[in-house]
């Protein structure tokens, strides 16, 4: 993976939703079909899944970072996002409607 150094002013944009997706398998999928999609760079991903069902994973991002965390027991799903690219998080955020994470 090459990723080269690009100057951007110092400024962080972020996008916060929540899904009534809390399946991991889901919520892993469709996000890194929407990462992909807005052209972010995924630099390392990490997961945890908790006794009884909950799940929570950031993916770290040449652009910045990701996180979701579920609260299963309320059948839901926190993703943040928080990127340097203004394009890239609208683009984010018109592919996250467009996913399976909106269509329950």
């Amino acid at each position: 993976m090459d990723v080269s150094y690009k100057k951007v002013p110092a400024k962080i944009y972020n996008f916060k939703y929540w899904s009534n997706v809390t399946n991991p398998d889901i919520l892993k999928d469709s996000l890194n079909i929407v990462l992909d999609k807005s052209g972010y760079t995924v630099l390392n991903y990490i997961e945890h899944h908790f006794d009884g069902g909950g799940f929570t994973a950031l993916w770290l991002l040449a652009e910045s970072h990701l996180a979701v965390h579920t609260f299963y027991e309320d059948s839901k799903t926190y993703i943040e996002l928080s990127g340097c690219n203004r394009d890239m998080n609208s683009s984010f955020e018109k592919f996250i409607y467009l996913s399976d994470l909106c269509k329950t």
